[in-house]
C-alpha cells in the first residue's frame, strides 16, 4: 500500500525520511492532491538509467524501422563474430 502523507508532515521530516525505503517512496500530498515523492536515491538514479536505456532502445527502434533491420548474420559481421 502506497505510503500518502500532507506536506505539512515535513515540519517532522526525520520521521518521514525513516519511512522512505527501496521500493518504498512516501508520497506527499498539497491539498489532497499527489505533489511529490521522496525515494532513495540509488531507486532515483536506477530510475534515470531506465528512463535513459528505454530512450535509446527507441532512437534504435525508430532507426530500424525507417532504415531496416539487420539480421542476425549482419550483426554477427559488423560485431566480428
Amino acid at each position: 500500500m502506497p505510503n500518502i502523507k500532507p506536506i505539512s508532515d515535513l515540519r517532522n521530516y526525520t520521521e518521514v525520511l525513516k519511512e522512505v525505503g527501496v521500493n518504498q517512496p512516501v508520497y506527499l500530498t498539497r491539498n489532497g492532491r499527489g505533489e511529490y515523492a521522496i525515494v532513495k536515491i540509488d531507486e532515483f538514479d536506477r530510475l534515470r538509467a531506465t528512463v535513459a536505456l528505454l530512450a535509446q532502445l527507441e532512437k534504435g527502434e525508430k532507426s530500424a524501422r525507417e532504415e531496416g533491420w539487420l539480421s542476425a548474420d549482419e550483426v554477427e559481421a559488423a560485431l566480428g563474430l
